[in-house]
């Protein structure tokens, strides 16, 4: 064996210490060279020991770094706080920050910790999915938007502060003695209705550009024009009608919510002048599959699984546990996980900041479809922009035809889970 494999034989066993039917299974111990300062991820770590000289203060932090990272970032339930975890540290000359624990006896001993890893006897059960980065839209050249369909967008002016009050901060506290009044009327009086038309198309248009297959000058001329009637429209709806009826109250409402505006139209003109969906995956992890997984600690209830690579469920709710258990018993899955500590994400844009959506369920049914399943109660405004973020995604995979047939779906209640895989298991 060269010095080249023998190096990759053992940073292999290195990386899968504790891992069941991997080379470092057996290993309980690592003693090594330099490896504690060069960024080894290790959370389990509970001792370590310096048996080198130590030339500076930033190699002691270092090395005493790699102790203090968390196995578990858990609640406690009765205080609200992360439960105390505790490294011994012995020959590193280090004392930054004070010893805790010495004058009240040894510390608690720690909360049990179930593993949650892949099971590699249950690989028949491994689902691997796309892992898509964006999706980019070619739009239709001539934008359009038929009003009867767009949604009426819902402004509440009880909602939006029209007073703000600013006050100069002195040693970290703010001086209420010299507080000024700023009424945000004033801020309506600048923004003319021509200038919020102009503002919104322009944000509408930095999202459009760079997938805008067309002239930007003709870009942005229908942009303006799109604006224009929505403003002119009965597609914005502000309560109380006093805000509506008022020009200037309403343009101040407008202002104030000018992200949501710009989200609005921009949902709009996606969904009615898009013509084809490209996913673009992940450069160098394209596809992600249960079997990725890194083993993470848990200390909530938890159950093992007949139908799923990962060897237990987490449960954060009964509402889990009861989906879990009919995911395992259906007739209708071959196999299912929970999106947890799984890397699957949808990147979504929720009044102008990109966001990370992560859905509850991945299935893969008898029929060979794919289900992305969300259980939810009821759906406010941001979850909406989940949805339709979430069918874009489908859209796009399934128009890329290289990963099978993908669906997805929201569970309302807890015994409408039957009816929702039984309807896609024999489509």
């Amino acid at each position: 064996m060269t010095k080249a494999e023998q190096g990759e034989l053992l940073r292999h066993t290195v990386d899968t210490v504790g891992k069941v039917g991997q080379p470092g299974e057996q290993i309980q111990k690592v003693i090594s060279v330099g490896m504690l300062s060069e960024g080894w991820d290790a959370k389990t770590v509970t001792h370590i020991m310096g048996l080198r000289a130590f030339s500076s203060q930033l190699l002691c932090e270092q090395v005493v770094g790699r102790g203090l990272r968390r196995t578990s970032y858990e609640l406690n339930p009765e205080t609200g706080l992360f439960d105390p975890e505790y490294v011994n540290i012995f020959g590193v000359p280090f004392t930054f920050l004070p010893h805790e624990g010495g004058q009240d006896g040894p510390p608690p001993p720690p909360t049990p910790k179930t593993a949650v890893e892949p099971d590699p006897t249950k690989a028949q059960y491994a689902i691997r999915w796309p892992n898509v980065v964006r999706i980019d839209r070619v739009f239709q050249p001539a934008l359009k938007l038929d009003w009867a369909r767009v949604r009426p967008l819902e402004l509440d002016a009880a909602q939006i502060a029209q007073v703000a009050e600013l006050a100069p901060v002195l040693e970290g506290k703010p001086d209420v003695t010299r507080i000024n009044r700023i009424e945000l009327e004033r801020l309506a009086r600048e923004f003319r209705t021509q200038r919020i038309i102009f503002e919104t198309a322009r944000n509408v248009f930095d999202q459009m550009k760079h997938t805008w297959q067309g002239s930007r000058e003709v870009l942005l001329a229908q942009l303006v024009k799109i604006v224009e009637q929505f403003i002119a429209t009965n597609r914005i709806n502000i309560s109380p009608p006093l805000f509506y009826q008022d020009d200037l109250r309403r343009r101040l409402i407008i202002t104030l919510n000018m992200s949501r505006v710009v989200q609005h139209v921009w949902e709009a003109i996606r969904q009615e002048n898009t013509e084809r969906l490209t996913p673009v995956f992940d450069r160098d992890h394209p596809i992600r599959a249960t079997g990725d997984m890194r083993t993470w600690y848990t200390g909530k209830p938890c159950e093992r699984t007949r139908k799923s690579h990962i060897n237990v469920c987490v449960y954060d709710s009964t509402w889990e546990a009861s989906d879990a258990f009919v995911l395992d018993d259906s007739d209708s899955v071959a196999a299912w996980v929970k999106n947890d500590h799984l890397a699957f994400e949808i990147l979504y844009v929720y009044r102008g900041v990109v966001r990370k959506y992560r859905p509850d369920f991945l299935i893969r049914m008898k029929n060979g479809d794919m289900l992305v399943l969300e259980t939810k109660g009821q759906d406010n405004e941001q979850d909406k922009v989940k949805r339709l973020y979430l069918d874009e995604w489908t859209q796009a995979v399934n128009a890329h035809r290289g990963f099978g047939k993908w669906h997805a779906a929201v569970v309302r209640n807890p015994g409408e889970i039957r009816d929702v895989l039984m309807r896609h298991g024999t489509s």
